[in-house]
């Protein structure tokens, strides 16, 4: 018996909000979504752990153009500490090695929080996917070796206690890219004293997006194909915090072709430009002595396509 044929791919633009399931990589995600999309291109924005869920904003078609900038952007996250208990890989799924008893207050707590807020250096945990001569940290860890990892400078924006009893602690962190929770959960528990590791991770935000409107797997799997498309959203999605500008329609089309515009706009190093037409999100560029100069623009067909 012949396989079935495989449906077609089709040329989606737009940006996906989807709220990772635990256990999943990053790219288990996004294959399953592009797979439920039929989409011809797709990636996603940045590595979240397996044993990490929430907020993984998914591009498809034209939008990856711009996925840089959700990857630059800050984050937020949900972190659970066990308080008491040092493991092998500063999370749950390592061997403890150490247990100490939890004897701290809220006052203690609080000040242990406060002294991880502001510019902070970190080193890099072994079980991490930054690469080391080619190969992800975590490959040496599991072969026992260990390797000099220079520290390096993250903010923490601020850190806030949602919860504490006993030898649980949730806090609501946000951070700059590139902020190693695990990293955090670490050093707050030696500064407590007892120790701790990362019992449990949920990414709440990244730049301007939250969980709002993010979808589960298993609510897209239920989902027919037009509902799936529906929920795409525009690729300036992932660029709201920058400045706006709008050009007339003649405007447009010369700025689509990379010719620089003259506006009467101050100097920004980026902005989100648009046509006159609804929706029409052109892409990136940046005022430089009264220039529009483009940086990322999408083509016609991704235009048109765009939600």
């Amino acid at each position: 018996m012949n396989a079935p044929a495989r449906l077609p791919r089709k040329p989606l633009h737009g940006v996906l909000l989807l709220d990772k399931p635990l256990g999943w990589t990053s790219n288990d995600a996004l294959q399953k979504a592009k797979g439920m999309l039929r989409a011809e291109k797709g990636g996603h924005t940045g590595t979240l752990d397996p044993l990490a869920t929430g907020l993984l904003p998914l591009c498809f078609g034209g939008a990856t153009k711009f996925s840089q900038a959700s990857l630059d952007a800050d984050k937020r996250y949900t972190a659970t500490l066990r308080l008491g208990q040092r493991t092998s890989t500063g999370d749950r799924e390592g061997e403890v090695v150490q247990e100490r008893p939890v004897n701290v207050d809220r006052t203690a707590v609080e000040a242990a929080c406060a002294r991880f807020v502001g510019v902070i250096a970190q080193t890099p945990p072994m079980h991490s996917a930054l690469k080391h001569q080619g190969k992800a940290l975590y490959d040496y860890a599991r072969a026992g070796i260990e390797v000099e990892r220079p520290s390096r400078e993250v903010t923490i924006h601020a850190i806030d206690i949602l919860e504490w009893q006993a030898e649980t602690l949730v806090i609501d962190v946000r951070c700059s890219k590139g902020t190693y929770i695990r990293t955090l959960a670490e050093d707050i528990g030696q500064a407590l004293g007892c120790g701790a590791h990362l019992a449990a991770l949920r990414r709440t935000g990244s730049g301007e997006l939250g969980l709002d409107g993010a979808v589960t797997m298993e609510q897209l799997a239920a989902m027919t194909p037009d509902q799936r498309e529906a929920l795409l959203k525009p690729a300036d999605l992932l660029l709201a915090g920058l400045p706006a500008v709008q050009l007339p329609d003649d405007e447009a089309g010369r700025f689509l072709c990379g010719l620089r515009r003259r506006v009467a706009l101050a100097d920004s190093p980026a902005v989100r430009v648009y046509g006159t037409r609804p929706h029409a999100f052109l892409g990136t560029a940046h005022i430089q002595a009264g220039e529009l100069i483009a940086d990322r623009l999408l083509n016609p067909l991704e235009i048109q396509a765009t939600p």
